[in-house]
């Protein structure tokens, strides 16, 4: 449970190494930091600290670390835009500077959340209005007022609000939650990382534990999937075999 931290959670993210997770959400316009005694076990989780975004978003809903840890990408309605941070610390929220920002809102209004590939050469932004992703390329990795549109993807045939987004270390899978739906949905890249070659596999009902669930997230080997419960407040974890 996040509860005692955030009456309304929007995001979720892990360290590369699974040892801390990151949850941002509207009542503190904050990103909350939990330390995990055992990596990738959130039943070891305890509340470390919390850094406010309220001066750049009073929505933030994704959140997004690059793999080192140096920076971090909030994303939000309120601003409609990605707003980039410099940690002078890896991990540590605490040493967290507002850098720049990047408006999405021409594609996608009500931005849901982000996700970067692990180059920083591309970034993408699922919007709950727009029930799509959209894919802009970065001519300077990481920097995203280097941004630029470069195509959609249509999620209509499967979803009615598309909130969380996740991409496979390789590119050729992509997970989108359906925040009405209550299930993950898995789609299939033809070629790695370009969404107009993504085609629908299958989904996964979390109805049963996650109610409301806004964000999905994968430890890097495949075999756990943590989904963010907007109703119950709550960091589900599941198995994958």
């Amino acid at each position: 449970s996040v509860t005692a931290q955030e009456g309304a959670p929007r995001g979720i993210s892990f360290s590369s190494d699974g040892t801390y997770f990151y949850i941002t959400g509207e009542t503190g316009n904050e990103v909350n930091k939990f330390n995990l005694s055992t990596a990738w076990d959130t039943s070891t989780a305890s509340f470390l600290q919390s850094f406010s975004v309220a001066f750049q978003e009073t929505n933030p809903y994704g959140v997004f670390f690059k793999p080192d840890g140096a920076k971090m990408y909030v994303i939000g309605r309120s601003g409609d835009d990605i707003n980039e941070y410099d940690l002078s610390t890896a991990w540590d929220i605490s040493t967290a500077s507002f850098l720049q920002s990047f408006f999405v809102g021409t594609q996608a209004t009500r931005p849901y959340d982000v996700f970067f590939k692990p180059d920083g050469a591309k970034v993408y932004v699922v919007g709950i209005d727009s029930d799509s992703v959209h894919e802009y390329n970065l001519s300077t990795a990481w920097d995203v007022s280097s941004a630029s549109f470069l195509q959609t993807f249509s999620l209509t045939a499967q979803i009615i609000n598309p909130a969380g987004l996740f991409f496979k270390e390789d590119g050729l899978k992509m997970y989108v939650v359906d925040l009405s739906g209550q299930d993950v949905n898995e789609y299939d890249l033809s070629t790695a990382w370009d969404v107009s070659t993504a085609s629908y596999l299958q989904n996964f009902n979390v109805s049963g534990h996650a109610t409301s669930p806004v964000s999905v997230f994968f430890k890097p080997t495949g075999d756990k999937m943590f989904i963010l419960g907007y109703g119950k407040r709550k960091v589900f974890t599941y198995s994958l075999g």
